[in-house]
């Protein structure tokens, strides 16, 4: 399981030119399970998620979490992210979890985020999207399920 988590100020995805999950301040986290992932990852994963202290503090040190401040969160799916660039200019994706297996996953990480009380947007799972954001540091942290 991975994870591409990025501080924002505001996030948005598209789809058909019409906005179907957006974010104020908080984290926008492109998701993508693997082959062999389980729910316990993604729970695991999302609780590790809300716990980063990546938000500034009084001293405008990186010292609070998203649950520490309220924050938001909108979470993309994003096969992409299991890329193999090992050989070869063409990408392979032979890591990435089946779309059966890849959507539930998605669906259970969110539902993990809601559940430790984070409002979370979505993406549309196997669609075509348009994301937008405005990088608030910019902070980006890459986050596979063995952190």
């Amino acid at each position: 399981m991975r994870a591409l988590i990025q501080r924002v100020s505001e996030a948005s995805v598209r789809v058909d030119d019409e906005v179907i999950g957006q974010t104020g301040p908080g984290l926008l986290i492109l998701f993508c399970a693997m082959q062999g992932d389980t729910p316990e990852q993604a729970e695991k994963m999302a609780a590790k998620i809300t716990k980063l202290r990546i938000f500034k503090d009084d001293e405008g040190r990186m010292n609070r979490s998203l649950l520490d401040t309220g924050g938001r969160a909108l979470v993309v799916s994003q096969f992409t992210l299991a890329a193999d660039t090992r050989r070869g200019n063409r990408p392979g994706f032979s890591t990435a979890a089946s779309p059966a297996d890849g959507e539930a996953l998605y669906r259970h990480f969110v539902t993990c985020l809601r559940e430790l009380n984070v409002t979370t947007g979505e993406g549309k799972f196997g669609a075509d999207m348009a994301v937008s954001l405005i990088n608030d540091g910019p902070v980006t942290i890459w986050m596979d399920d063995q952190d």
